[in-house]
């Protein structure tokens, strides 16, 4: 059981990292002049998609981050995410939301037969607080019932690890290739997945600056 999970996680990292790669790579050729923050915002939204896609629109978070690429994406960003995806993006826009009145339950005034005792009543307050900031960490809250949330907090949590774990292990294989000049390369399933760096080669790349040899990020753009 525990290696069938293993090999499962591992290919889910492998379909973010391929995803990804190939977002990175349409930015690079569309923006050969970008600012640091345009780098930045073009490994963001590639990341995002990429783990989105991971999921097949089978939570309402994945769904989320794809609605928010369609109505906002434009050019690089936008051709970017629909090779990720795999399909062009609805050209409609999301109608406003603050248009959109909320409803609020009126309490009753009556009083009740029984004074509610004042700890139950500061338990309650601070669950129903911490339920709000827990929904509006999730992309696509506003459609999250009670049910759902959990569902789809763990479902997000263990997504943003993929992404973490493959830029931690990116990250570290740089350090590694630059300190010792040792060349990694992406594994095949079921070997160790070594990768190069992230933080500042990645940049680097995108930018169209030369990457040290043997770096997995110089491997990404062979």
């Amino acid at each position: 059981m525990q290696n069938s999970s293993s090999s499962s996680s591992l290919m889910v990292k492998q379909e973010f990292f391929t995803k990804w790669k190939k977002g990175l790579k349409i930015y690079s050729a569309f923006n050969k002049e970008m600012t640091i923050m345009e780098r930045k915002r073009a490994i963001k939204l590639s990341a995002d998609v990429a783990i989105a896609s991971t999921r097949s629109a089978t939570t309402q978070w994945s769904r989320a981050v794809v609605a928010e690429v369609s109505s906002s994406a434009a050019g690089a960003a936008r051709i970017a995410a629909e090779e990720i995806l795999g399909r062009k993006l609805s050209t409609e826009r999301r109608k406003a939301q603050a248009g959109k009145k909320i409803v609020r339950r009126r309490r009753k005034a009556a009083a009740r037969g029984a004074v509610r005792s004042s700890a139950a009543a500061v338990a309650k307050k601070v669950v129903r607080n911490r339920r709000r900031v827990l929904k509006r960490l999730i992309p696509g809250w506003k459609k999250l019932d009670e049910i759902c949330l959990i569902k789809e907090t763990l479902d997000y949590i263990a997504s943003l690890q993929v992404q973490v774990d493959v830029m931690r292990h990116l990250a570290n294989a740089d350090e590694a290739a630059i300190g010792w000049g040792r060349s990694w390369s992406w594994s095949r399933p079921g070997s160790t997945a070594e990768f190069g760096s992230f933080s500042e080669v990645l940049t680097d790349r995108l930018w169209g600056r030369p990457t040290p040899p043997g770096s997995v990020i110089d491997m990404l753009y062979q």
